[in-house]
């Protein structure tokens, strides 16, 4: 897939990108910032109740998930081992073009930055507490083996109609195995046929409001084994 973006501006003023080979917006156009801060932060990383969180990220993209994750990391004093995987890093002359750090200032904006600039395939140190692997690769082909104890799962790959072949049984198997008890996973999608993948894998899932212009979104939970 050739993955040429176009930047666009969305609802709440925050930017997405539109890829038109697959029709399709990295976030969405009724808010991105409102979108990744209802599904992931407000349902996903504050309904974890760990000092210390593994968060697994499926699709690291324009890295708003990421930097929505580091200041509520620092607002909350806790700890996060970020790992991403993306098949298709994005350009410094796009990423930089993003607004998402208007109305932040010093260490706050620059974090956006370095969690860009970071290499790929190693893990850094963005903050003491904040430790950063981002893992270029075929979401399809990973390896699952290297990760295990995940707190916490961003599923943002694109639509299921856009790329079937992330959301597949197998997949969602995976993440179950890699998954800690009582580990969440949150996703947009609220089709009826992923979560029935994911029940099948054995997550216990919940249908919940979405965010701005999505009825709902789904949130998943390894239950505590008796």
């Amino acid at each position: 897939m050739s993955v040429k973006p176009e930047i666009e501006l969305t609802a709440d003023g925050s930017h997405t990108l539109f890829v038109p080979s697959l029709n399709e917006h990295y976030h969405s156009v009724n808010g991105a910032i409102q979108e990744s801060t209802h599904i992931f932060i407000n349902t996903g990383l504050k309904a974890c109740s760990k000092n210390e969180i593994r968060i697994f990220e499926v699709g690291f993209g324009t890295g708003l998930n990421a930097f929505l994750t580091i200041l509520e990391a620092c607002k909350q004093q806790i700890s996060i081992h970020y790992t991403s995987v993306e098949a298709y890093p994005l350009d410094k002359s796009v990423t930089d073009k993003l607004n998402y750090t208007e109305g932040y200032a010093g260490e706050e904006k620059s974090l956006f930055y370095q969690l860009h600039e970071a290499q790929w395939d190693e893990g850094i140190p963005i903050l003491p507490d904040f430790h950063l692997t981002k893992l270029e690769a075929d979401f399809t082909q990973f390896d699952f083996s290297q990760l295990k104890n995940i707190d916490l799962i961003y599923f943002d790959a694109f639509a299921p109609d856009k790329q079937p072949g992330l959301w597949t049984q197998q997949i969602f198997d995976n993440l179950f195995k890699i998954a800690a008890e009582n580990a969440i996973l949150v996703t947009y999608c609220a089709k009826g046929a992923v979560r029935r993948m994911m029940q099948q894998a054995g997550f216990t899932v919940e249908r919940l409001p979405g965010p701005p212009g999505k009825r709902e979104m789904l949130r998943a939970t390894k239950a505590t084994s008796l």
